[in-house]
């Protein structure tokens, strides 16, 4: 099991959120974007990116990768009150955190973001995103919604 309460973990999480909303991208289109070298840099310093506005973080990344718009809108979709994307990104989090070791948050960042589970996340027309976070991972690690 990872760190509780990885705040590195969840402003990473949080930033990948935020952009996908930002450029209309799925999120593991976001990590791809980013890459994993990115990654690491985000969540090696996110105490710094912190600091800063999520906007002015976002737009950095996005002007150092050259990502443009996309099409995935899961927030225009959402007939419900929108979850914030802190909210989502901590959703993230605690599934990271309950699935891999902290020697393992990066691999757990991609493949999380990489597997059937992202979609079921994003999907703000269900409750999913908001279950217990011991569901959530029984759910990822089974490999589909029990």
């Amino acid at each position: 099991m990872a760190e509780k309460n990885n705040d590195r973990l969840f402003f990473t999480c949080s930033l990948i959120e935020f952009m996908g909303r930002r450029l209309k991208r799925s999120r593991e289109e976001i990590t791809d974007i980013l890459g994993k070298e990115r990654l690491e840099r985000i969540y090696e310093y996110a105490d710094v990116f912190h600091c800063e506005p999520m906007e002015k973080v976002s737009e950095t990344f996005i002007e150092e990768t050259g990502a443009e718009m996309g099409g995935f809108d899961n927030v225009k979709k959402c007939r419900y009150t929108v979850p914030d994307y802190w909210d989502i990104g901590e959703v993230y989090e605690r599934l990271i955190e309950d699935c891999y070791s902290d020697g393992d948050i990066l691999k757990g960042i991609w493949e999380v973001y990489h597997s059937w589970i992202n979609a079921s996340i994003s999907d703000f027309n269900t409750d999913f995103y908001y279950q217990p976070r011991d569901y959530i991972a029984a759910c990822y690690q089974a490999g589909e919604v029990l």
